[in-house]
């Protein structure tokens, strides 16, 4: 072989390789089937997924709460944190026509802030405990159902209990990549979901306001987390929750004996005063 002939073998062989590379093909073995991204599968697989967006949302530790809507014709907006643990806490600041009043919630024990104006009826003490696990069905009932509807965990449980639930598609949620999810129930199964102590009274809430069928909605991010939750109630009202700040520190205390005053001591003096 003559010397020139040396280099262009060299060269011709250095571009082919390169061409082959650049083409994703190897000699003697075909391209790989390409693997359906984390999206894909949460529209495709809509059981499994929920059982692994239920997994995921078990092991959190904590997430920030986001709620807005209207409830009998008037406009709520919630915000908050959740501490995942057990027992499960929440400070919550709600604001409607009226003004704003934070709750915090210890487990079963519900403390809200006394206005500063209505404190003399309490002995200046800022905070009102209520323990809903010694009050009827009805008294607390609204607190619980709001802490209750803001569990991440809840959402993704009562999807995977109701048939029914379909894919509406890929949809982005302040900046973050989610699959939709929907499903329209009667107000019985609906029921079915919720916290058996609260059933009662919450049938009769729905009764009264004529609704027969609920829509759920919930939105499903890449790590398996929900985003986003909505529920619509007919003509009562609607509600969409917001979830940020998954696994952030976050703390909830219970404030100080000092400062509060006991919803159930209160009715006993009342009633011993009769």
């Amino acid at each position: 072989m003559s010397f020139w002939k040396k280099p262009a073998l060299v060269a011709v062989s250095a571009l082919t390789a390169f061409a082959v590379s650049a083409c994703g093909v190897t000699s003697g073995a075909s391209e790989a089937p390409k693997q359906p991204s984390v999206l894909e599968l949460l529209a495709s697989d809509l059981k499994g997924s929920l059982l692994k967006a239920a997994e995921a949302t078990d092991k959190t530790d904590s997430v920030t709460v986001t709620m807005t809507g209207t409830m009998a014709g008037e406009k709520i907006s919630v915000q908050g944190l959740l501490d995942l643990g057990d027992p499960l806490k929440a400070e919550m600041k709600m604001t409607n026509s009226k003004g704003a009043t934070t709750v915090r919630m210890i487990g079963p024990v519900i403390f809200t802030e006394i206005p500063a104006e209505n404190r003399a009826s309490t002995g200046g003490k800022r905070w009102m405990k209520m323990d809903l696990t010694g009050l009827s069905e009805m008294a607390g009932s609204g607190f619980a159902k709001q802490f209750e509807d803001a569990d991440p965990v809840k959402q993704v449980k009562t999807l995977l209990a109701i048939d029914g639930t379909t894919v509406v598609g890929q949809e982005t949620v302040n900046g973050v990549p989610t699959v939709h999810y929907t499903v329209t129930t009667p107000v019985a199964t609906y029921l079915k979901q919720i916290d058996a102590m609260r059933r009662d009274a919450t049938e009769q809430t729905l009764a009264a306001q004529g609704v027969k069928e609920l829509t759920i909605d919930l939105w499903v991010d890449e790590q398996y987390r929900p985003r986003r939750a909505g529920l619509v109630m007919g003509t009562m009202g609607d509600m969409v929750i917001d979830y940020t700040d998954y696994d952030k520190a976050v703390v909830v205390e219970t404030p100080p004996p000092a400062e509060t005053a006991d919803f159930a001591e209160m009715l006993k003096g009342l009633t011993a005063t009769r």
